[in-house]
């Protein structure tokens, strides 16, 4: 595809045998129907792989991304682009192929390279056909991803980005775990119920561990998420549904997998994915069903009872009672928004503990600069996973506190750094506030619509003064 957009392309394989066979024959032999340009050179050299390349595409499997980059990283410049194509998350660190990639690459050479995953519904038979497809460029530094957006984008091929680089990993990795069930089910005979039920509930498995994460809700909602689980988990083409289907018939895993003839990586994501979920405290049947399968040798069908046995629950994200007080403020906004002047949204966020006379005055001046407002109250996991922060009330005796303050009309959970954008837009948000502690750090919300105002905090009182003196 690369090459027929017109750049010039050399790839690099491990085996001899593939180099003799690809430069003789113009075909892969699992591509049997697709002539590879002539212009696509071959080597076995890391040296002459990564010399005067303008970008460089991993596309191992996940289980050699980190010996392949060890082999790489004496050759690889500082600064240069990667684009890792490869998906899985390593079972030792737990971490995503971007991070090997950073990792390996500073341990072995002391050489740092922006890293962008690509990721999305895009089977190699059919883009090496030119069947239209769509990607996601992702990567924290919006330039990497454009760059590579601007270089993968073709006729055929239409590529989005996005800075949630982990959310785009995690779908990746663990949307080969949901297919190997859908394989599962069909092979015990399970119709298309069945598949878009493990579809649904098996995205939301994989969002609520990514939010968990502090990933951004936006991503598995699109072509990294939602897209590319549809066609991994209902494709001929897709390898984890094959060998889900001939373990659902009875084959052994290692017997599936051989028959396949491919590596499977939803099986070797497992062990990354359950102890995921136990370090969130995400729960996961679904996952946990396939590692029964695969890693304990369950019988699926016992499986698929105990899955269908478990106790009833809701799928909403949130209490009943507070999405209809939502709801209601919404409502009750629009109304008010037909009179002479709307209904202005302030919104801020914090973790409130301790409550103190400082957290009040900045409350009310928050209040002050509108008619409604909203805290974002970071919830226990957020604060011990990212801010480092063990609180003294839990966050529901925090929201309890907040939600006795006249100034204060409606809190909700923050529950990563990322959620600020949504948060504007999903609230109505006119006026973002933070102490001036936070000065300049969020300035980029006013590229949402929203006016960003840093107030000044009470400068005698602070939460961390409380607790040293307590202490003392």
């Amino acid at each position: 595809m690369l090459s027929n957009s017109g750049h010039d392309v050399q790839v690099w394989s491990a085996s001899p045998d593939t180099v003799e066979e690809m430069t003789r024959t113009r075909r892969h032999r699992k591509l049997p129907n697709v002539v590879i340009p002539s212009s696509v050179a071959y080597t076995q050299e890391f040296s002459e792989i990564c010399r005067n390349k303008d970008l460089l595409i991993m596309a191992v499997s996940s289980t050699y991304v980190r010996q392949t980059t060890r082999k790489a990283a004496p050759f690889v410049k500082e600064g240069q682009i990667i684009a890792c194509a490869s998906k899985g998350i390593e079972s030792k660190t737990l971490m995503t192929m971007s991070d090997v990639i950073s990792d390996e690459l500073w341990r072995t050479a002391r050489v740092s390279a922006p890293v962008a995953a690509l990721s999305g519904p895009t089977h190699a038979e059919e883009v090496a056909m030119d069947m239209p497809s769509t990607i996601v460029s992702a990567c924290g530094d919006i330039a990497v991803a454009e760059y590579v957006q601007d270089v993968c984008t073709s006729r055929c091929m239409r590529v989005y980005t996005n800075i949630d680089i982990k959310g785009v990993e995690l779908c990746g990795a663990l949307k080969n775990i949901i297919a190997l069930a859908s394989g599962i089910s069909s092979g015990l005979g399970y119709g298309d119920n069945a598949r878009a039920a493990i579809i649904t509930r098996g995205l939301a498995e994989i969002e609520s561990l990514g939010l968990k994460m502090g990933c951004l809700e936006q991503t598995f909602s699109g072509l990294a998420g939602i897209g590319d689980l549809v066609v991994t988990a209902t494709s001929k083409h897709s390898r984890n549904n094959r060998c889900g289907y001939l373990i659902g018939q009875g084959y052994k895993p290692a017997e599936a997998v051989s028959r396949v003839g491919m590596v499977v990586e939803g099986i070797h994501a497992l062990p990354a994915a359950m102890e995921l979920a136990g370090k969130y405290g995400v729960e996961m049947p679904i996952v946990c069903a396939v590692n029964e399968i695969i890693s304990n040798s369950a019988n699926a069908l016992e499986v698929v009872n105990g899955l269908m046995g478990r106790d009833m629950k809701t799928e909403l994200p949130k209490p009943v009672l507070d999405i209809a007080f939502e709801k209601a403020v919404v409502q009750n906004a629009a109304i008010w928004n037909k009179g002479e002047r709307g209904m202005k949204r302030v919104i801020t966020y914090g973790t409130f503990d301790l409550l103190h006379y400082g957290h009040i005055n900045l409350l009310r001046r928050a209040k002050a600069l509108g008619d409604y407002l909203i805290v974002a109250l970071s919830t226990d996991e957020f604060n011990w996973n990212e801010k480092q922060k063990k609180c003294y009330f839990s966050y529901e005796q925090r929201k309890m506190l907040l939600e006795s303050i006249r100034y204060v009309d409606l809190v909700i959970p923050e529950e990563n750094w990322e959620q600020k954008r949504n948060d504007i837009h999903e609230y109505h948000i006119d006026t973002f506030v933070m102490g001036n502690d936070w000065e300049g750090k969020f300035d980029f919300l006013r590229e949402e619509g929203a006016e960003v105002v840093y107030l000044p905090r009470t400068p005698e009182i602070s939460t961390t003064q409380i607790k040293s003196d307590l202490h003392t």
